[in-house]
């Protein structure tokens, strides 16, 4: 069998949102996870 390739890549500007997420004290928990999910699936700032 084949492995197809289907990895996601989160767009620049879901990156933004999610960083603004990140540095906001008022932000939940949750919400800073599913952030964090976010940018670790993002190619922004990366080699």
């Amino acid at each position: 069998m084949a492995k197809s390739s289907t990895s996601k890549v989160s767009s620049s500007k879901m990156s933004t949102k999610a960083s603004k997420v990140l540095r906001s004290s008022s932000a939940s928990k949750t919400a800073k996870s599913l952030a964090g999910s976010v940018l670790s699936q993002s190619r922004v700032g990366r080699r």
